[in-house]
C-alpha cells in the first residue's frame, strides 16, 4: 500500500449548467472522517488547488479531504457560490460510504471568503456538519468592520444592486449562530487589514453565548493569509488536526490536562 496521499479530480454536480469539479485527497491510512476544503479570494478569484497543502497534511493524519470549487462573482451573483458548496457537500455526504467515511463525521473548512462559506454551511446546511473551521473570515457584513470597508455598496459586485440590510444579514454567518451550531475553530491575525480580527472574536463570543463550542486562535502581528508562510501553514495544519481529532474523530473534547 502506498504511503502517499492520492489526489483524484471528481465531478460533484452542476452549477449554473456547468460541471463543478473537486479534488479528492485520499489518505494512505483513512480514519473514516472527512473535511471539505473551500478556497478564498474575496469571491472573485482563487481555485480549488489553493488548499492542496491542507489536503495533503490532513491526509497524512488520516482525514479524507474534498477541495471544492464554486462560481465566483464574475460568473454568477450570490447565492451561486453558496449553492455550489452545498452541492459539493451533498455529494460528499452521498458518497461517504463508498469513500469509507461516516456521513456523521464530515467537517468543513475554508479561508477568507471560503471561511465565510464554511460558517454559512455550518449554520444553514440541511445535512449534518460535524465541525467547521474558518481562517480570517468575514462574519458580519452589517458590522463596523464591513462598514469601514465600504459595505454595503462595495458588495454590489457579489450581490448585484440589492444590497439591503436583509440581504447582508443573509450572507453574514453570525446571524445563524445557535446552540445547534457545530463545534467551530476560528483562526485570525490581529494585523489583518482586509478582515478585522474582531470579526472572529465576535463570532466566537456569539457561539459561546449560544451554548455552542468554539475555539479561537488570534495570532499576534500576523496579516491576512498568514498561513501562506510555511511555518504558520504547518502550525495551522497541526491546530486543525488537533481540533478535528477532538471534535470529529473522537467527539470527546477534553483539555490538555484531562
Amino acid at each position: 500500500m502506498s504511503d502517499r496521499v492520492e489526489v483524484e479530480t471528481l465531478n460533484v454536480g452542476k452549477g449554473g449548467g456547468r460541471d463543478l469539479l473537486a479534488d479528492l485527497y485520499r489518505p494512505p491510512n483513512p480514519n473514516g472522517c472527512g473535511v471539505m476544503l473551500i478556497f478564498g479570494g474575496g469571491f472573485v478569484e482563487g481555485d480549488r488547488r489553493q488548499l492542496a497543502g491542507y489536503g495533503i497534511s490532513l491526509g497524512r493524519a488520516g482525514y479524507t479531504s474534498l477541495a471544492c470549487e464554486y462560481r465566483l462573482a464574475g460568473e454568477a451573483l450570490w447565492p451561486a457560490g453558496l449553492d455550489d458548496v452545498n452541492t459539493a457537500f451533498r455529494f460528499f455526504h452521498e458518497e461517504a460510504k463508498s469513500l469509507g467515511l461516516s456521513a456523521s463525521k464530515l467537517a468543513v473548512s475554508g479561508n477568507s471568503a471560503g471561511g465565510c462559506l464554511s460558517l454559512l454551511l455550518a449554520g444553514t446546511s440541511p445535512l449534518p456538519v460535524a465541525a467547521s473551521i474558518a481562517f480570517y473570515s468575514p462574519t458580519d457584513f452589517l458590522g463596523d468592520d464591513a462598514r469601514a470597508h465600504g459595505s454595503p455598496n462595495t458588495l454590489k459586485y457579489l450581490l448585484g444592486d440589492d444590497v439591503s440590510d436583509e440581504r447582508l444579514r443573509e450572507i453574514s454567518p453570525i446571524n445563524y449562530v445557535g446552540s445547534h451550531f457545530p463545534p467551530t475553530m476560528l483562526l485570525t491575525g490581529n494585523r489583518d487589514a482586509r478582515v478585522d480580527w474582531r470579526e472572529s472574536v465576535h463570532m466566537c463570543e456569539a457561539l459561546t453565548e449560544a451554548g455552542a463550542r468554539c475555539e479561537l486562535h488570534v495570532f499576534d502581528g500576523l496579516e491576512h493569509a498568514f498561513d501562506l508562510a510555511p511555518e504558520y501553514g504547518r502550525l495551522s495544519a497541526a491546530l486543525m488536526n488537533r481540533f478535528l481529532d477532538s471534535h470529529v474523530l473522537s467527539k470527546t473534547p477534553s483539555g490538555v490536562m484531562s
